[in-house]
C-alpha cells in the first residue's frame, strides 16, 4: 500500500517573516528564494496579508500591492498564492464596513493573489458572512477557517473544546458562506494534539466528503510536529510548513523537519526535499543580514498560560526594543493570562492578540486595570463580536466607563457601517485633504493603514528594518560572533 501524500503551504514569506523578522523584510531581498522555490517545485505559498500587509508600509517604506505583483511573476502563473484575512478587520485592527471588505477582495485578486485564508479571531461567524462572500464574489478561493487555542491549564469551561469548534463550523455551513477548503488555524501553538485530533476527526466527519482540510499552528509551545500529525491521523489533508531561517521557534516548523519526522510512516510530504533543502539554503543567504531576535528561535514553555502567538510575539518585543522596555517583557507575558481570561478567552490570533499584548503592557507599566487599552476594551463591550465566554463583568464596567461606550450585542459589521471613518468615505476624505489620488488602491492603503498610509503615499515614510553586518556566506559560527558584536 503507497504512502498518502501530504499537501504543503510553504509560509516562510509570510508568517515566517511576520513571526522572526516582525513581518519587516525588503522585497528585493527575498525574491531570489521565491525563485529557488519555484524551481524546486514548490508550488503553494503564503504569499502576503496579515501583518505582512500594513508592516510593508509601517516599516519598509514599500507599497504591498507592488510586493504581491513581484511575488506573482517569481512563483510564476500557476502558483496557488495565498493571503491571510481577519474576516471584517481583513488586514487591519478594526472592523470596516462592506465597501472596504469587497475592495480588498478585488485588490488582491487584482494582484495576483489566487486564495484568501479568512478567519475571526472571536469565532463569531457573522464577521465571516460579508468577508467570505467577497472573497468568492472576487473570483478568489476562499479558505474559510475556524480560530484555536487551549485554555490556560487550570481553566475550565466549553470555549475551545472540539464540541465548540464544530458548533462554529455548524454556523459556517448553515449561514451558507460559501468556501472552498477548510482550515483549523492555530495561531499560538497552544492546542494540545489530543484535541487538534479530536477536532478535525470531528470536522471530516461534519464536512461534506472530499472537503479540503488544512491545519495550521505554530512551534512556539513545542508540540508543533506532535499537533501535525495528529491533524493527519485524523484525516486533514494539507499542514502549513516553513523554511530555515524562518522555521521552528515561534514560526512553523521546518519542511525538512517535518519530512524527517514523518519517514517510516504512511505518510510523505509532497515535495522533493533535496530540492528543498537547495531552496532553503537561497533564503538563508538571502537574510543573512537580517536581525534574527533570540526569542524568535526558542520553544517558550510559558505560551500555554499565556498564549502570545508566534506571528504577534516578536512584532511586540521588536516594539518593546524600539522602547527601550525589553526587560520587562516577561512581565508583560506573565500578565496575558489574566487578561485573556478575564476578557473571555477569544482566540489569541491578531488583532486580538494585539489588544491582549496592549492591555498586558498597560497593567504592568500602568497599574492593574487602570488603563484599558481602547481594542481590548472595545473587544470585552462586544464591538468586534461574541466572545467565546462572558467577560469578566468588573472589565466591563471599567472598559464602558473609561471608554464612554456601552455594551453591545449588535453585528459588528453593522457597526462598522455606520461608522463614517470606517469605509471608502473616510479613506476618500483623507486622500482629498492630503491632495493624493482616488485610485482602488490609494482608497484601501488609506482606510486600513491611517495616517501611516497617507504619509507613505505623501513621500514622507521611512523604512526600520534591522539588519546587522553579516558576511552573507551563512556560517553559523561567524554570524553568531558578529551578532554578538552587533548586540553589544
Amino acid at each position: 500500500m503507497g504512502k498518502r501524500l501530504v499537501k504543503v503551504m510553504n509560509t516562510a514569506f509570510r508568517d515566517g517573516f511576520q513571526s522572526v523578522y516582525g513581518a519587516r523584510v525588503f522585497t528585493k531581498d527575498f525574491l531570489p528564494a521565491v525563485e529557488a522555490c519555484r524551481d524546486a517545485g514548490l508550488t503553494h505559498f503564503e504569499a502576503g496579508g496579515g501583518a505582512r500587509f500594513q508592516a510593508l508600509f509601517f516599516y519598509c517604506n514599500e507599497d504591498a500591492f507592488d510586493m504581491m505583483d513581484a511575488f506573482r511573476r517569481a512563483a510564476g502563473p500557476d502558483a496557488n498564492l495565498q493571503t491571510l484575512s481577519r474576516g471584517i478587520n481583513v488586514v487591519g485592527l478594526q472592523s470596516y464596513g462592506r465597501d472596504v471588505i469587497d475592495l480588498h477582495a478585488r485588490l488582491f485578486r487584482k494582484h495576483g493573489m489566487t486564495t484568501i485564508r479568512n478567519f475571526d479571531c472571536l469565532n463569531d461567524v457573522r464577521n465571516l458572512i460579508d468577508s467570505g462572500r467577497a472573497i468568492v464574489d472576487a473570483g478568489l478561493r476562499h479558505e474559510v477557517a475556524i480560530t484555536m487555542m487551549e485554555l490556560p491549564p487550570g481553566a475550565t469551561g466549553d470555549a475551545h473544546t472540539p464540541a465548540f469548534y464544530m458548533r462554529t463550523l455548524r454556523e459556517i455551513l448553515d449561514a451558507g458562506i460559501p468556501y472552498h477548503s477548510v482550515c483549523f488555524k492555530d495561531a499560538s501553538g497552544t492546542a494540545v494534539p489530543a484535541k487538534v485530533h479530536e477536532t478535525i476527526r470531528q470536522a471530516r466527519a461534519l464536512l461534506p466528503e472530499g472537503t479540503d482540510i488544512g491545519f495550521h499552528t505554530h512551534e512556539t509551545a513545542g508540540v508543533s510536529v506532535s499537533a501535525y500529525r495528529a491533524a493527519l491521523d485524523a484525516g486533514a489533508d494539507r499542514i502549513d510548513l516553513s523554511m530555515a531561517p524562518v522555521s521552528g521557534g515561534t514560526c512553523q516548523p521546518d519542511i525538512v523537519v517535518m519530512w524527517h519526522a514523518l519517514r517510516g510512516t504512511g505518510y510523505e510530504l509532497d515535495v522533493d526535499i533535496d530540492k528543498v533543502r537547495e531552496a532553503e539554503q537561497v533564503l538563508r543567504a538571502c537574510l543573512a543580514d537580517y536581525f534574527v531576535p533570540p526569542e524568535s528561535v526558542a520553544v517558550e514553555p510559558a505560551i500555554p498560560w499565556s498564549p502570545m502567538p508566534g506571528g504577534a510575539l516578536t512584532a511586540n518585543t521588536q516594539m518593546m526594543r524600539d522602547h527601550g522596555t525589553l526587560d520587562r517583557f516577561r512581565e508583560v507575558i506573565d500578565a496575558m493570562a489574566e487578561v485573556v481570561g478575564r476578557g473571555g478567552y477569544g482566540t489569541s490570533v491578531t488583532p486580538l492578540s494585539q489588544f491582549y499584548f496592549q492591555q498586558a503592557y498597560n497593567n504592568v507599566f500602568c497599574g492593574p486595570w487602570t488603563r484599558i487599552a481602547e481594542g481590548y476594551g472595545k473587544m470585552v463591550l462586544g464591538y468586534f463580536g461574541r466572545t467565546p465566554a462572558p467577560p469578566d463583568p468588573e472589565v466591563i464596567r471599567i472598559a464602558s466607563q473609561q471608554l464612554g461606550l456601552q455594551p453591545t450585542t449588535e453585528s459588528p459589521i453593522e457597526i462598522a457601517e455606520a461608522n463614517p471613518d470606517a469605509g471608502l468615505a473616510g479613506a476618500r476624505r483623507k486622500l482629498q485633504a492630503a491632495r493624493l489620488p482616488a485610485t482602488d488602491e490609494h482608497l484601501f492603503i488609506a482606510a486600513t493603514c491611517g495616517d501611516k498610509g497617507i504619509a507613505f503615499l505623501k513621500g514622507e515614510a521611512t523604512a526600520h528594518v534591522r539588519k546587522i553586518p553579516l558576511a552573507i556566506d551563512c556560517d553559523p559560527v561567524r554570524a553568531g560572533v558578529r551578532l554578538l558584536q552587533a548586540l553589544q
